[in-house]
């Protein structure tokens, strides 16, 4: 049984990194990289979030993801303001917003390639079995 659950786990790595190689590559060409283009999808889904947050939804420590939005603000894709109290708050900019459409487009050519040689039932079915392991939790 250890042996399977060895190969098991390395297969999901195996096509995660598989995955992060080509979403790093393509990503490339509009000038990002995969957690760059991470941390502007997760500071879209919920504006004004402090770091804390932000770094957990893209699986950083907060001081890696402070050096990231630091490296995003010289870019000009985010701006940092003051919140309540000590909180600094993280908005997209014009530019990170095209950025991040662009990397939206990208990334849907990416997984479509990626997932090809899975029906759809298939991709249902290992959606459903990942969220098992991940107790429920979306994407």
């Amino acid at each position: 049984m250890s042996d399977e659950l060895q190969v098991l786990g390395r297969a999901v790595k195996q096509a995660q990194y598989k995955q992060h190689r080509a979403l790093d590559s393509r990503l490339a060409g509009v000038g990002t990289t995969l957690a760059q283009w991470d941390a502007l999808r997760a500071i879209s889904r919920a504006p004004g979030s402090p770091a804390r947050a932000l770094a957990a939804a893209t699986f950083q420590s907060e001081q890696a993801f402070g050096t990231l939005a630091g490296r995003l603000t010289a870019l000009g894709l985010i701006d940092r303001r003051p919140g309540s109290g000590r909180r600094i708050e993280h908005y997209l900019t014009p530019a990170g917003e095209e950025v991040l459409n662009a990397g939206h487009q990208i990334a849907d050519e990416v997984l479509a390639s990626c997932y090809s040689h899975l029906s759809q039932a298939d991709r249902t079915t290992l959606l459903d079995l990942l969220q098992r392991i991940d107790g429920g939790a979306g994407g």
